[in-house]
């Protein structure tokens, strides 16, 4: 059974269509991601009304080789311009210029691609493995245990993101208030549409991710259009010479950014941003030469590029397994498994086993065909980083618009992309995170539904949420993920207190 559902994703993934798909995917990644302040995410949001048209493999296999291809073409501005193409090459920008300056570049590179490359393949088998038998676990989970992995979710969206922990909070309350509008709810009540026929649906998921991720980004550069072009001096030889002996050289460095990566990728909200900035810092952490990292030293691109793509392939295991996306791009993706009756749960291996597979056959077609494609994008970099954004941005925002409408031929889903874009840009430009709010969108329907069933299961007595062993442990999980950021806050005054007064 096993050997014929693979057959059967083996055939669906090499049919010419899907492969000229994943092509096509491919060099839209390595464009969104060269372009600086174009991120892997908005590229999968301007990809979501194409996939309306398609089946499910040629529609996931587009989102996942785009994002593959973003995130690693994300490293070319950033080595030849000192601008990362992607949030999650912001973390070693920095190091790749230095050695940029230092006629380093092939080798700087060539490290990002080769070891994104080699990242992408481990955290893909990762998801090969943990996936299906974590599926199988998680089939025993009842509504008592979902909610606590959901609220853990959220949890770890407030809590690992970069800006304060009160603007996590705000942001997540928003995605939770959007969550309620219309009538799904268990008790189908319909609650803020104000009379509004068109919200008794709620706020369009695919509209709002839209216009979070894409129309910010074109109101962002409204606002301050000011871009300087910046010709690219360096030249830039082989990219693969010399890879072998950083192999050789950083086994370590290489298994350890592979590792946390997919670990990080896969807590709910984090993503590839977060896993290359905690690689970059565990690597000049535990380097035998520390003092090298800042003045050009490959070390932190090897181990943050392998972090970078293990990250996206560990993002979705939650996001199959749970239904809870592990960072913004898989919660988009979660939103196209919705549209295309794939419903990501437990049981998504056992109704869909054939795209399950083709899901991973596609992960690893992405990461092979990294090295070629890559390559040839480096060699294209002067002409892809020149793109004027004053053409480009104009043509995203029709291309948004055109294809919102043409989801549900709705005026009314375009308005609902233009409001939450301007609502989101507003959030960034005062530093309020937008993971939280789209994770909040996401799982605030799974969140009211799990607690409401819960409760009358429980006859109301709340103890019934730890009255099972893994409900148990997940509710004092969350609590302590709670509490930790209070406890150290007291025993912080506790301890300057008592110093004061020894003084």
């Amino acid at each position: 059974m096993e050997y014929t559902n693979l057959l059967a994703a083996f055939n669906q993934v090499t049919d010419p269509f899907v492969l000229g798909v994943i092509f096509i995917a491919a060099v839209f990644g390595l464009f969104v991601g060269a372009v600086p302040g174009l991120s892997a995410t908005m590229a999968v949001a301007l990809l979501v009304p194409i996939t309306f048209f398609m089946d499910p493999v040629p529609a996931i296999a587009m989102m996942v080789t785009a994002t593959a291809m973003a995130i690693t073409s994300g490293d070319i501005p950033g080595c030849l311009l000192r601008i990362p193409g992607t949030p999650s090459s912001a973390a070693y920008t920095d190091e790749a210029f230095s050695m940029t300056k230092k006629g380093q570049a092939d080798t700087a590179l060539g490290a990002s691609i080769v070891f994104s490359f080699v990242g992408g393949l481990f955290g893909t088998i990762v998801l090969i493995a943990a996936a299906p038998a974590l599926a199988d676990f998680a089939l025993n989970f009842s509504s008592y245990e979902f909610f606590w992995l959901v609220v853990l979710g959220l949890s770890c969206a407030i809590f690992i993101s970069p800006a304060s922990t009160l603007k996590g909070f705000v942001s997540l309350f928003i995605g939770l208030l959007l969550a309620c509008v219309g009538m799904n709810n268990p008790a189908a009540y319909p609650r803020f549409t104000f009379g509004n026929e068109d919200l008794l649906n709620g706020v369009t998921l695919l509209p709002m991710m839209v216009g979070m991720f894409a129309i910010s980004e074109v109101l962002r550069y409204a606002t301050n259009s000011e871009q300087k072009r910046v010709e690219i001096k360096a030249s830039v030889g082989n990219i693969f010479t010399g890879m072998w002996g950083l192999t050789k050289k950083y086994p370590m460095s290489i298994l350890r950014g592979c590792t946390l990566g997919t670990a990080v990728g896969a807590l709910p909200g984090a993503g590839a941003d977060i896993a290359a900035w905690m690689s970059y810092g565990v690597s000049k952490r535990f380097s035998k030469e520390p003092k090298k990292f800042g003045t050009g030293h490959v070390e932190g691109i090897v181990e943050a590029g392998a972090a970078n793509n293990s990250a996206l392939a560990g993002a979705w295991i939650p996001a199959l397994v749970f239904g809870i996306p592990g960072d913004s791009i898989t919660a988009i993706v979660i939103g196209v498994l919705y549209m295309k009756n794939m419903a990501p749960g437990p049981m998504i291996f056992t109704n869909s086993p054939v795209e399950m597979y083709s899901v991973f056959l596609v992960f690893i077609l992405a990461n092979i065909i990294m090295l070629p494609l890559g390559y040839l994008a480096v060699k294209a970099a002067k002409t892809v980083l020149n793109v004027p954004r004053n053409i480009l941005m104009p043509l995203i925002l029709i291309f948004c618009i055109v294809g919102v409408f043409a989801i549900n031929n709705s005026i009314f889903d375009v308005v609902v992309m233009l409001c939450v874009g301007l609502l989101a840009y507003f959030m960034e430009e005062n530093d309020f995170p937008i993971a939280p709010a789209v994770l909040g969108v996401v799982l605030g329907g799974m969140l009211e539904e799990n607690f409401v069933f819960s409760m009358i299961k429980a006859d109301g007595d709340f103890l019934m949420f730890f009255s099972r062993p893994i409900a148990c442990a997940l509710g004092i999980f969350t609590i302590l993920i709670w509490a930790t950021p209070v406890f150290i806050k007291f025993y912080k005054s506790f301890y300057d207190a008592r110093k004061v007064q020894y003084e």
